[in-house]
């Protein structure tokens, strides 16, 4: 993951969700482990030893249905994974488990895969290009873009 040289960055998500143990096994297959518990209704999850990325819990959604759709709320969250063949690697998985994507574009900057969590919160997997091959238009402008990926393609780096 890139470091900012001393902006503000994103932290971690905590998210509310109706089943922890279902929650917990959705983002191992992202690639996360459990760091902590707080008994059976709280848990934090990190990559790379870190302490956590994720936090959820069911203090106050225990057995919730999905949030509905066009209400304000949480568009998705985004795991960043390190290279293409990461990226594919969880992919891979989960699709395995029986999940379903929702979308996948390459936005020029990077390669991403859109799916939803067990308790229906938007997930973005990707993998961000090196900035020398980010698109650019004559002026130098960051020129991003939202065009088919390849799924096939991806799934065969794994």
């Amino acid at each position: 993951m890139q470091r900012s040289s001393g902006g503000p960055q994103i932290g971690h998500v905590h998210l509310k969700v109706a089943d922890l143990e279902r929650a917990i096994g959705f983002y191992q297959l992202l690639g996360f482990e459990l760091t902590q518990r707080y008994g059976p209704q709280a848990a934090f999850m990190g990559a790379d030893g870190y302490h956590h990325h994720i936090g959820l819990n069911t203090w106050e959604s225990a057995g919730a249905a999905p949030a509905p759709g066009g209400f304000a709320g949480l568009y998705h969250l985004a795991v960043l994974y390190p290279d293409r063949r990461g990226l594919a690697q969880a992919l891979g998985r989960v699709l395995a488990a029986g999940y379903a994507l929702e979308g996948a574009a390459d936005h020029g900057v990077s390669e991403a895969v859109y799916l939803r969590d067990p308790d229906g919160n938007g997930v973005e997997l990707y993998r961000d290009r090196a900035p020398e091959d980010w698109p650019r238009d004559a002026e130098g402008a960051l020129r991003m873009g939202n065009t088919r990926l390849d799924v096939a393609a991806l799934l065969a780096e794994a």
